[in-house]
C-alpha cells in the first residue's frame, strides 16, 4: 500500500499478521521523484486523501478500480500527480483483467486536466492490449460544464465512458 504524506510516500506492505514499512521514496528541491523500483506485491493500493486543493485518490490493483474524488487545483501539480501516474504505471505492468476509473471532479485546473489526459490515454494501452477498461464520469445534475468535459475526455481517448449523473445532497433547493 503506498500512502502519500507531506511529501514523502511510503510503501507499506499488509498482510493477516504485521504491517511492514518497506521504504520511502525520496523526493528532492526540484519536485522530481525519485524511481525507486517497487514490486506490484507492494503496491497493492494507493491512497491519497483529499485536501482543499486536491483530490482524494484511491487505486486498487486487487479490485481495478481507480478513484479520483473532489477538487484538483494544486499550486504544484506535478509534486501531486507524478506518484500517481507513476503508480499507474506500474499497476500497466500487471493490470486485472477489468479496470474501472471513476472520476468525480467538482472542479480542476488546467494544470491538473493535462495530467488527467494522460492517465486517460494510458487507459488506450490496457484496452489495445485486450483488456477490459471504462471510466465512470460523475457529474452534478446542476454542473454542466463538468459534463461537457468529460464529453471532451470521452472523444480524446479510445475508451468507453459511462457518465452517471447525481444531484448534490449537500446542495438545499429553494422553491
Amino acid at each position: 500500500m503506498l500512502f502519500i504524506r507531506k511529501k514523502r510516500i511510503f510503501v507499506i506492505e499488509i498482510d493477516a499478521v504485521s504491517i511492514l514499512t518497506i521504504g520511502e521514496i525520496p523526493t528532492f528541491k526540484n519536485e522530481t521523484y525519485c524511481a525507486k523500483p517497487i514490486s506490484f506485491a507492494q503496491m497493492k493500493t494507493l491512497v491519497i486523501d483529499a485536501s482543499p486543493q486536491t483530490p482524494k485518490i484511491h487505486f486498487d490493483a486487487i479490485t481495478g478500480v481507480m478513484e479520483i474524488r473532489g477538487r484538483s487545483i494544486p499550486d504544484q501539480a506535478d509534486e501531486f500527480w507524478l506518484p500517481i501516474l507513476n503508480w499507474f504505471e506500474g499497476y500497466l505492468l500487471h493490470p486485472l483483467a477489468n479496470t474501472v476509473v471513476k472520476i468525480d471532479l467538482e472542479y480542476f485546473n488546467i494544470s491538473s486536466s493535462k495530467r488527467i489526459l494522460f492517465l486517460l490515454y494510458k487507459l488506450n494501452e490496457l484496452s489495445e492490449a485486450g483488456k477490459e477498461v471504462h471510466v465512470e464520469w460523475y457529474y452534478r445534475q446542476s454542473d454542466e460544464d463538468m459534463y461537457e468535459v468529460g464529453q471532451d475526455y470521452a472523444y480524446m481517448v479510445k475508451v468507453p465512458f459511462i457518465f452517471k449523473e447525481y444531484i448534490d445532497p449537500d446542495i438545499a433547493i429553494a422553491i
